[in-house]
This record gives structure tokens, C-alpha cells and sequence, in this order.
């Protein structure tokens, strides 16, 4: 089958925070709009992550991700689970601090309904967390 982005209108998202709860400006949609203009910015504090509940069951291979430089993660979880199943731990990632899509990372092909990305260890004082775009792709099952 051919990788696909698996981030729909259908798939339910939710973010640890947004800066200054600030939506309109900020807010989680701006992950998925493609414009380069938008973008998830978190408030600070340690540990913000986001949820993804796929509407129907996918199987996830790569993720991209484009920080603000100054504003990423050092270290991304990625978690899942099947409906009605606790969240068990995929990868690790350790994406760079920079500006540019970060497209390299494979994942262990998982299949799962609910991914959840954790970005501890900041590179904000803060520990604000700024994405561009993120990108979860694979296949539906």
C-alpha cells in the first residue's frame, strides 16, 4: 500500500496547551493548514505533547515535523493504542533543532486509533513548543 497522510478532518486532536489560549492565533489546526505562515504554539512548561484519535484504524510509519528553531524538542515519545486500550510507548525520536522539515523519521509500523506525541526536554527556556506542520503518515486499514 502507499503512504498516505492519515491526519483528516475526521481526526480528533487535542494539544497540552495554546499560547496565551490564544486559538484563533495559535491554535492546534495550524499543524494541518499547510500554510507556512501558521502554526501549534504551546504556553510554556515542561512536557506538552499532542493527541491524534484517527476516525478510523491506521497503521503508522513516518512522522514530519517542522519546528520553530529555538522552540522544538530534543526528545519526542510517540505512543498508541487501539480503541478502548491504554497508550503503550512506539519510539523514541530526537528530532534537531532547527527551522526545516524534519522528514526522516521512520517509525515502527504500529497499528493503532490514538497517537500521542510527547515533546519533553525542550529547547525553550520556557519549555514552549512551536510546530509548523506535523504529518503522520502511513496507511488506513
Amino acid at each position: 500500500m502507499p503512504v498516505e497522510s492519515l491526519v483528516c478532518a475526521d481526526t480528533a486532536t487535542r494539544v497540552s496547551s495554546v499560547l496565551n489560549r490564544d486559538g484563533k492565533q495559535f491554535g492546534k489546526r495550524h499543524m494541518f493548514d499547510g500554510s507556512e505562515e501558521t502554526c501549534w504554539n504551546s504556553d510554556q512548561g515542561t512536557c506538552q505533547w499532542v493527541t491524534l484519535d484517527f476516525p478510523r484504524t491506521v497503521k503508522v510509519s513516518q512522522l514530519h515535523i517542522q519546528f520553530q528553531g529555538g522552540f522544538s524538542s530534543r526528545l519526542c515519545t510517540l505512543q498508541g493504542c487501539r480503541a478502548g486500550e491504554e497508550l503503550v510507548k512506539i519510539s523514541d525520536l530526537y528530532p534537531e533543532d532547527i527551522n526545516a522539515m524534519q522528514i526522516s523519521f521512520q517509525v515502527e509500523e504500529t497499528v493503532l486509533d490514538k497517537l500521542k506525541i510527547t515533546f519533553g526536554n525542550s529547547t525553550d527556556f520556557f519549555g514552549r513548543i512551536v510546530i509548523y506542520h506535523l504529518g503522520v503518515l502511513g496507511e488506513r486499514l
